[in-house]
């Protein structure tokens, strides 16, 4: 069980998503260190939604559909902000970058997912498929959350470290900009994906 649950969780991580967008970008503009902060900040937000779930409070998006919405209409506008600001920063690759520096990238990390109502109803109904179906769960449904937060850790830190390989050849300024213009208008997507999705 657990092997199938860890598989089906690298699957999951490796799909191209906001979390992928930021921590790649920031690697990129902001040095290895910035990739590892806007990393550990994404973990912490799934985190704090894989904990929410086991103790049975995420469920209240699955009922709320005032909570689900607002929820949802925040972490669009955030990405959405988080997009517009890169796409502008484009213009002016040759200025310090600001956004992959300080406490920023882990603030992004983090707030990018503790604001999507999706990562929320991931653990809600992912996790479930893997528990007994009687006794105990909660002891077990927070080991499956801690091998998925590794999962996640392990394969982000791998990418960060290729990323890291050709960083002097893609922060020329020029590349710089190309980054921010994808990487902002790929942010900007996942928002109007986000925004369009129907409730579960």
């Amino acid at each position: 069980m657990i092997f199938e649950f860890a598989l089906a969780s690298l699957i999951l991580i490796a799909l191209p998503g906001p979390d992928q967008a930021l921590i790649m970008r920031n690697a990129l503009v902001g040095g290895r260190s910035a990739g590892v902060r806007t990393m550990l900040g994404g973990v912490t937000g799934l985190t704090l939604h894989a904990t929410a779930a086991a103790l049975g409070v995420s469920a209240l998006l699955a009922t709320s559909a005032a909570a689900y919405a607002t929820l949802k209409l925040v972490g669009v506008a955030y990405l959405i902000y988080l997009g517009a600001k890169m796409l502008l920063s484009a213009r002016k690759p040759a200025e310090p970058e600001q956004g992959a520096r300080g406490g920023r990238p882990y603030l992004q990390g983090f707030v990018s997912n503790a604001l999507n109502p999706k990562v929320a109803l991931f653990f809600l109904t992912f996790v479930p498929q893997f528990l007994p179906d009687h006794g105990s769960t909660l002891p077990l449904a927070l080991a499956l959350s801690a091998t998925f937060g590794a999962i996640y850790l392990a394969w982000f830190t791998g990418l960060i470290r290729l990323v890291a390989l050709a960083s002097d050849a893609l922060r020329r300024p020029r590349v710089k900009a190309w980054i921010e213009r994808v990487t902002g208008g790929a942010l900007v997507a996942f928002a109007v994906r986000l925004a369009a999705a129907a409730r579960p």
